[in-house]
């Protein structure tokens, strides 16, 4: 008998099931390794007790009682899912006790409910996708297409794309270099059956590491793109007619300003103090050098960013109509005053800024008009009785000299001290070629945003081309130079210099065919003049011996003047 029970004890311990041997009363006689470990007891707490008081919800005293097998019933115990065979133990004819063996299914019952709901929400994703007719591809870490919407496959004319490798089915395809990559890209020109469409490409991670990924066709054509950026500019314009106070804010932002040159430097130092005082500014520099930029992005930055920003051209309004748009009428001034009168740009920018652009065209009649609004701080209407204060901060622009001017008779010299207390002077682009690669490229990312036309770049000899060209037009020619080779893109979309204007093409070939500079640095003229500089005063410094009023003589500059260059250019003198 000992032998057998060895035996038992050996088989109990061996066995993958739990397995829990009760007596006739229902006292626990035996419990193996594993149904300690599945059940979670230990044996001081189930030793020499009834087995209802240490497993909850148990039927194997049942079995004691019926003496019936019960096999494959279902039994959950703390969070764990089982089958049991409960058998008696039957020995010359009567009932021992009872044996319960619990076969674990927790893995096998979780993984069924994972599937089912992984089908579900396959079942669902498909659902959304086919009723929403988004163009939709995944794949998975092999490449291999394992979802495709109907709409995808009725554009691409596939019918089971689903296990082949996605470049087996879709045209100029990077899905699959994503799963290397793990990076994004949005809004990439792709080509399928002849047509550019714009496509969205996402990798699918789990825990860091890429399992698959997602690919939208965003736009079927560029031209939907294009649709639907002049459609945004549209509604954007109704906006502003149906709520012109929103329209009446500053566009530009410090951010705005690009370039990192010493001169242009020196203005946006001076135009953040401007922004920081409520003095009146002046701007002053040739058309097309960003005069109103500066303008937005100083009120964008004033205590007055929250009011108003009023803009005036006073050269494209004419003479005996410029009062009635600066400073309004009453109703019944005039023949013609619209009723209820006019509110004057004065008055609106009240609390704001008033933006006077082309200052230097305002008829005199008007400039003692405008001295009086500055001196008094108020308004007063054609055809009103009375004034009305107003609180507006003055900045003006333009391109003539305002100086000359006042020594011409040609303009007020009160009112031009009234405006110059902080003097902005914008350098044309030519004195500030090391800014134009980075301009060039801010104006072609913002003008092909506009267009809804993908531009993959410009090239280095448009670049070097643009850096050797003078621009008598500034920025604004440097602009429009810039969208019309948007237009004449390619298919590689990079701007080349076959999509400039004649004139800038023959100026390359004449500047940069026989003596190509080594780089777009090498055009920079104010840096290739304070070398040439440096090297002239060395020399002359050399040859009389370091005598600094002699080399100051000779290069006709002042000592004072010399000893700044000297400092300047880390020169040495002994």
């Amino acid at each position: 008998m000992n032998l057998c029970n060895e035996y038992l004890r050996i088989v109990l311990s061996r066995m993958n099931d739990a397995c829990i041997i009760i007596d006739t009363k229902g006292m626990i006689v035996s419990v193996n390794q594993r149904a300690e470990a599945l059940l979670e007891l230990k044996k001081e707490f189930y030793i020499s007790k009834r087995i209802d008081e240490v497993i909850e919800n148990t039927e194997l005293i049942r079995v004691v009682e019926t003496g019936s097998e019960e096999i494959n019933v279902r039994f959950s115990y703390r969070d764990r899912h089982f089958f049991v065979d409960r058998l008696p133990v039957i020995q010359n004819g009567k009932i021992e006790g009872a044996i319960a063996i619990f076969h674990d299914m927790t893995r096998i019952v979780d993984l069924h409910k994972q599937s089912e709901e992984d089908k579900m929400y396959i079942e669902t994703l498909d659902t959304i996708l086919d009723t929403c007719s988004e163009q939709v591809v995944l794949i998975d870490e092999n490449a291999k297409i394992t979802m495709m919407s109907e709409s995808y496959k009725r554009h691409l004319g596939v019918d089971n794309p689903e296990g082949k490798f996605v470049w087996e089915v879709i045209e100029n395809t990077r899905l699959h270099i994503i799963l290397e990559t793990g990076e994004s890209e949005i809004g990439d020109i792709q080509r399928i059956g002849g047509r550019r469409m714009i496509a969205m490409r996402i990798p699918v991670k789990k825990d860091g590491k890429v399992i698959g990924a997602i690919g939208r066709v965003m736009f079927n054509d560029i031209s939907e793109l294009k649709h639907l950026s002049k459609k945004s500019s549209v509604l954007e314009d109704e906006m502003q007619l149906i709520n012109p106070e929103k329209a009446r804010t500053g566009k530009y932002t410090f951010d705005s300003l690009i370039g990192e040159s010493d001169k242009i430097s020196k203005v946006k130092r001076l135009a953040g103090r401007a922004a920081n005082t409520d003095s009146n500014v002046l701007i002053t520099g040739e058309s097309g050098t960003g005069k109103e930029v500066f303008v937005h992005a100083i009120h964008n930055a004033s205590l007055r960013r929250n009011k108003p920003f009023i803009k005036i051209n006073c050269a494209a309004i004419p003479s005996e109509l410029l009062e009635s748009e600066l400073f309004g009428y009453e109703e019944g001034a005039f023949t013609g005053a619209k009723r209820g009168g006019k509110l004057g740009k004065v008055q609106m920018a009240d609390g704001g800024t008033l933006l006077l652009d082309e200052i230097g065209d305002m008829p005199l009649d008007m400039q003692a008009k405008l001295l009086r609004v500055l001196q008094e701080k108020e308004v007063e209407r054609i055809g009103g009785e009375g004034t009305v204060k107003v609180d507006v901060r003055i900045m003006a622009s333009t391109n003539k000299d305002l100086y000359i001017m006042v020594q011409n008779k040609e303009f007020r010299q009160d009112l031009f001290y009234r405006l110059n207390v902080m003097n902005l002077m914008l350098p044309p682009l030519r004195e500030r070629a090391e800014d134009i690669p980075a301009l060039s490229k801010e104006l072609c990312y913002s003008i092909a945003n506009r267009l809804g036309i993908h531009v993959n770049g410009i090239s280095d000899q448009v670049l070097s081309s643009f850096v050797a060209y003078d621009w008598p037009g500034n920025i604004r020619e440097l602009e429009n130079v810039i969208e019309r080779a948007i237009n004449l893109l390619d298919l590689d979309s990079i701007i080349r210099p076959e999509h400039l204007p004649e004139h800038m093409q023959s100026k390359r070939k004449l500047i940069v065919s026989s003596d190509k500079l080594s780089s777009i640095s090498s055009y920079n003229l104010k840096k290739r003049v304070e070398a040439l500089e440096k090297e002239l005063i060395e020399s002359c410094l050399n040859d009389v011996g370091f005598n600094k009023n002699q080399a100051a003589k000779i290069l006709n500059i002042s000592r004072v003047s010399l000893y700044k260059k000297i400092e300047q250019y880390n020169i040495r003198t002994n």
